[in-house]
């Protein structure tokens, strides 16, 4: 392994590809060797210091991965594209030996199978990441946990209204962690009536249900609300500025290095989040 992962971005100019290359550029553990975004973009063969408010670096940001690899040969690729392009590029790089970190949120599980089958294939390691903040990651976990006591379980996210996917990739993950408990929730007590349709929300993996809401003066935030005779439990994370996520990041690009597989949540590298067999026992 690299003594410093040589580390590229895919889609630089996001709020997440501008802090995430600030970080790189002014610490220590990695090397940032190029960057791309949009094909034909304002931006591209600008000095990536235009982006991020940093002197001239020399590295200049490319149109495309292809043309990325021309010129660089980095050992992984952060991914802030759009969830299609993220999975295309992102199988690309694994072709060519480079591992791919995927902090997109919209990836479907026909596409998580095919980078599966594509990582053990060429024996070439790659991360999806719903989310990279440490809280955020733990508040999943949490949530996990209390699937095994629960009957009764709803999500709330919330996020910013340019959010282009609902639910959150978040609200996904964690709907699929509680799932592991290995029983239905919210069973049906009474044939309800919705005034307005979709106001009871969306029912995903193991009958949980989930709510999404979008805007003005929001950032990320989601809430677990389980309920039972007498009480209820909530778990909540609020992320409220992009730094919160920089952590993560530098665990996801530090880890990816070690896998020869596909991983899905920061929780499989941070040695958290093993689905113990659940007891029986419930509230």
């Amino acid at each position: 392994m690299p003594e410093k992962p040589r580390v590229a971005i895919a889609g630089i100019n996001g709020r997440f590809g501008r802090a995430s290359a600030k970080m790189i550029l002014e610490g220590d553990d990695f090397t940032l060797v190029g960057a791309f975004g949009k094909a034909g973009s304002s931006y591209s063969n600008k000095d990536v210091g235009d982006l991020t408010g940093l002197l001239n670096t020399g590295i200049l940001v490319s149109n495309s991965f292809a043309d990325l690899t021309q010129t660089a040969k980095p050992d992984v690729l952060l991914l802030f594209t759009e969830a299609a392009h993220s999975v295309e590029i992102a199988k690309a790089a694994i072709e060519q030996g480079i591992r791919p970190v995927i902090g997109t949120s919209g990836i479907q599980d026909k596409d998580l199978a095919e980078l599966e089958a594509l990582t053990a294939k060429k024996k070439v390691g790659a991360l999806v990441v719903p989310n990279f903040s440490v809280g955020a990651v733990l508040m999943m976990e949490f949530a996990r946990q209390a699937g095994a006591f629960y009957e009764h379980v709803e999500i709330i996210e919330l996020h910013h209204t340019k959010k282009l996917d609902a639910p959150s990739g978040t609200a996904m993950h964690t709907m699929k962690k509680i799932g592991q408990a290995g029983s239905a929730f919210n069973k049906k007590e009474i044939d309800e009536h919705e005034l307005v349709k979709g106001s009871r929300g969306g029912q995903g993996e193991a009958g949980v249900r989930v709510h999404s809401l979008r805007l003005p003066g929001l950032i990320s935030h989601q809430e677990v609300i389980f309920g039972a005779m007498g009480e209820l439990l909530t778990i909540r994370h609020d992320g409220l500025t992009t730094e919160c996520y920089l952590s993560g990041i530098k665990i996801a690009l530090k880890e990816a290095m070690k896998l020869d597989s596909l991983a899905v949540g920061l929780e499989k590298v941070m040695g958290i989040g093993s689905a113990e067999k659940a007891p029986a026992l419930k509230v």
